[in-house]
């Protein structure tokens, strides 16, 4: 069964300054604005959860993986076959990627998307 196709779901919009997240439909080339500051949103896909307000370390994560480029995405667009995709959630997964990284050569945003970041990506596994 399709998850997201029977009908449009509404993608996760944040403002990483602010710590607030709202669901909207896809906006129109200006974007959403955040009600709070009025800078541009970011989206954060169909599968994020935002940490709570307070929370500075968890919303310090989400900066990290939206600057990366990457979204809370993790399924087709259609919502069948996969998985939701592996994201850090704590400063100390955020380190080990980072570290990884730099010894590795590999792109942040690349390691960002790994549960493990020293084991090597599976071929076998479509992205």
């Amino acid at each position: 069964m399709c998850h997201y196709a029977d009908k449009a779901y509404k993608l996760h919009y944040a403002c990483v300054p602010c710590r607030v997240a709202f669901k909207r439909h896809p906006g129109g080339p200006g974007g959403h604005r955040c009600p709070r500051c009025a800078t541009p949103m970011s989206c954060a896909g169909r599968d994020f959860a935002a940490p709570r307000r307070r929370d500075v370390k968890a919303w310090s994560v989400v900066a990290a993986v939206l600057a990366a480029g990457l979204r809370y995405e993790g399924r087709e667009p259609c919502g069948c076959g996969r998985e939701p995709k592996f994201r850090p959630r704590t400063r100390a997964q955020l380190r080990a990627r980072r570290a990884a990284a730099a010894r590795s050569g590999t792109p942040l945003a690349e390691l960002l998307g790994r549960s493990d970041p020293e084991a090597p990506e599976d071929p076998a596994r479509c992205r």
